[in-house]
Protein backbone atom coordinates (compact mmCIF):
# COMPACT_ATOMS: atom_id res chain seq x y z
CA UNK A 1 0.00 0.00 0.00
CA UNK A 2 1.34 3.40 -0.97
CA UNK A 3 1.98 6.05 1.67
CA UNK A 4 2.35 8.83 -0.91
CA UNK A 5 -0.04 11.74 -0.72
CA UNK A 6 -1.33 13.35 -3.91
CA UNK A 7 -0.35 17.00 -3.95
CA UNK A 8 0.48 19.81 -6.27
CA UNK A 9 4.01 21.20 -6.15
CA UNK A 10 4.23 24.49 -4.24
CA UNK A 11 5.39 27.16 -6.70
CA UNK A 12 4.39 30.13 -4.56
CA UNK A 13 7.95 31.26 -3.86
CA UNK A 14 9.05 31.13 -7.48
CA UNK A 15 9.22 34.42 -9.43
CA UNK A 16 6.85 35.14 -12.30
CA UNK A 17 8.79 34.52 -15.51
CA UNK A 18 7.89 34.62 -19.19
CA UNK A 19 7.51 31.02 -20.36
CA UNK A 20 6.89 29.63 -23.84
CA UNK A 21 6.44 26.07 -25.10
CA UNK A 22 6.08 24.65 -28.60
CA UNK A 23 4.68 21.19 -29.27
CA UNK A 24 4.60 19.42 -32.63
CA UNK A 25 2.83 16.25 -33.66
CA UNK A 26 1.21 14.31 -36.45
CA UNK A 27 -1.87 12.29 -37.29
CA UNK A 28 -1.20 9.78 -40.07
CA UNK A 29 -4.18 9.09 -42.33
CA UNK A 30 -4.98 6.95 -45.34
CA UNK A 31 -4.74 8.35 -48.89
CA UNK A 32 -8.50 8.78 -49.41
CA UNK A 33 -8.83 10.64 -46.12
CA UNK A 34 -5.92 12.92 -46.94
CA UNK A 35 -7.62 13.79 -50.25
CA UNK A 36 -10.91 14.51 -48.47
CA UNK A 37 -9.18 16.82 -45.97
CA UNK A 38 -7.32 18.70 -48.73
CA UNK A 39 -10.43 18.88 -50.92
CA UNK A 40 -12.65 20.09 -48.06
CA UNK A 41 -14.89 17.07 -48.59
CA UNK A 42 -15.28 15.85 -44.99
CA UNK A 43 -18.96 15.34 -44.05
CA UNK A 44 -18.69 16.98 -40.61
CA UNK A 45 -17.03 20.11 -42.00
CA UNK A 46 -13.48 21.45 -41.98
CA UNK A 47 -11.39 19.30 -39.61
CA UNK A 48 -8.48 21.75 -39.76
CA UNK A 49 -10.54 24.70 -38.50
CA UNK A 50 -12.39 22.58 -35.93
CA UNK A 51 -9.15 21.04 -34.67
CA UNK A 52 -7.45 24.39 -34.24
CA UNK A 53 -10.34 25.77 -32.23
CA UNK A 54 -10.60 22.60 -30.11
CA UNK A 55 -6.87 22.77 -29.38
CA UNK A 56 -7.11 26.37 -28.18
CA UNK A 57 -10.05 25.55 -25.92
CA UNK A 58 -8.29 22.45 -24.55
CA UNK A 59 -5.20 24.42 -23.54
CA UNK A 60 -7.36 26.51 -21.21
CA UNK A 61 -8.80 23.36 -19.60
CA UNK A 62 -5.50 21.56 -18.93
CA UNK A 63 -5.65 21.69 -15.10
CA UNK A 64 -9.12 20.10 -15.26
CA UNK A 65 -7.66 17.15 -17.17
CA UNK A 66 -4.20 16.70 -15.60
CA UNK A 67 -4.52 16.56 -11.78
CA UNK A 68 -1.12 18.00 -10.83
CA UNK A 69 -1.11 20.90 -13.30
CA UNK A 70 -1.44 24.39 -11.92
CA UNK A 71 -3.98 26.77 -13.41
CA UNK A 72 -1.74 28.89 -15.61
CA UNK A 73 -3.08 32.13 -17.12
CA UNK A 74 -2.12 31.96 -20.78
CA UNK A 75 -0.94 35.25 -22.23
CA UNK A 76 -0.91 33.82 -25.77
CA UNK A 77 -1.73 30.54 -27.45
CA UNK A 78 -1.79 29.23 -30.98
CA UNK A 79 -2.64 25.97 -32.74
CA UNK A 80 -1.76 25.47 -36.39
CA UNK A 81 -2.92 22.35 -38.24
CA UNK A 82 -1.76 21.59 -41.77
CA UNK A 83 -2.50 18.84 -44.26
CA UNK A 84 0.74 16.96 -44.88
CA UNK A 85 2.09 14.17 -47.05
CA UNK A 86 1.20 11.61 -44.36
CA UNK A 87 -1.93 13.21 -42.87
CA UNK A 88 -2.17 16.27 -40.63
CA UNK A 89 0.55 17.97 -38.61
CA UNK A 90 0.13 20.25 -35.62
CA UNK A 91 2.18 22.99 -34.01
CA UNK A 92 0.83 24.29 -30.71
CA UNK A 93 2.33 27.19 -28.78
CA UNK A 94 1.50 28.42 -25.30
CA UNK A 95 2.87 31.42 -23.39
CA UNK A 96 2.49 32.80 -19.90
CA UNK A 97 4.14 35.06 -17.36
CA UNK A 98 3.87 32.88 -14.29
CA UNK A 99 5.62 30.61 -11.81
CA UNK A 100 5.37 27.38 -13.78
CA UNK A 101 5.69 26.30 -17.40
CA UNK A 102 3.18 25.75 -20.16
CA UNK A 103 4.42 22.51 -21.74
CA UNK A 104 1.37 20.60 -20.57
CA UNK A 105 -0.98 23.21 -22.01
CA UNK A 106 0.75 22.98 -25.40
CA UNK A 107 0.78 19.16 -25.26
CA UNK A 108 -2.92 19.01 -24.42
CA UNK A 109 -3.76 21.56 -27.13
CA UNK A 110 -1.80 19.70 -29.81
CA UNK A 111 -3.22 16.31 -28.88
CA UNK A 112 -6.84 17.47 -28.68
CA UNK A 113 -6.46 19.25 -32.03
CA UNK A 114 -5.30 16.02 -33.68
CA UNK A 115 -7.96 13.94 -31.91
CA UNK A 116 -10.62 16.35 -33.19
CA UNK A 117 -9.41 15.78 -36.75
CA UNK A 118 -9.46 12.00 -36.14
CA UNK A 119 -13.02 12.21 -34.82
CA UNK A 120 -14.17 14.13 -37.88
CA UNK A 121 -12.57 11.76 -40.41
CA UNK A 122 -12.92 8.42 -38.65
CA UNK A 123 -15.79 7.34 -40.91
CA UNK A 124 -13.31 7.56 -43.82
CA UNK A 125 -10.64 5.60 -41.95
CA UNK A 126 -12.68 2.62 -40.72
CA UNK A 127 -12.13 -0.75 -42.36
CA UNK A 128 -14.64 -3.61 -42.60
CA UNK A 129 -13.87 -4.65 -39.00
CA UNK A 130 -14.41 -1.13 -37.66
CA UNK A 131 -10.69 -0.56 -37.07
CA UNK A 132 -8.42 2.24 -38.27
CA UNK A 133 -5.52 0.60 -40.13
CA UNK A 134 -4.02 3.85 -41.48
CA UNK A 135 -4.77 6.31 -38.67
CA UNK A 136 -2.15 6.75 -35.98
CA UNK A 137 -1.48 9.58 -33.58
CA UNK A 138 2.08 10.65 -32.88
CA UNK A 139 4.68 11.30 -32.16
CA UNK A 140 3.62 14.36 -30.21
CA UNK A 141 6.57 16.04 -28.52
CA UNK A 142 7.83 19.24 -26.93
CA UNK A 143 9.92 20.83 -29.68
CA UNK A 144 10.96 23.99 -27.80
CA UNK A 145 10.74 25.48 -24.35
CA UNK A 146 11.91 28.90 -23.21
CA UNK A 147 12.03 30.62 -19.86
CA UNK A 148 12.77 34.36 -19.76
CA UNK A 149 13.67 36.86 -17.10
CA UNK A 150 11.50 37.63 -14.10
CA UNK A 151 8.71 40.14 -14.72
CA UNK A 152 8.59 41.17 -11.06
CA UNK A 153 10.63 44.18 -9.84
Amino acid sequence: MSTAVARQKDVGAKPRVHRHAVVVGELALGPATRRAVRGRAVEKGDPIAAGELAGLLAMKRTPELIPHCHAVPLTASRVDLRASRRGVTVRAEAQTVDRTGVEMEALVGATVALLTVWDMVKYLEKDARGLYPHASLGPVRVAAKRKGKSEEP
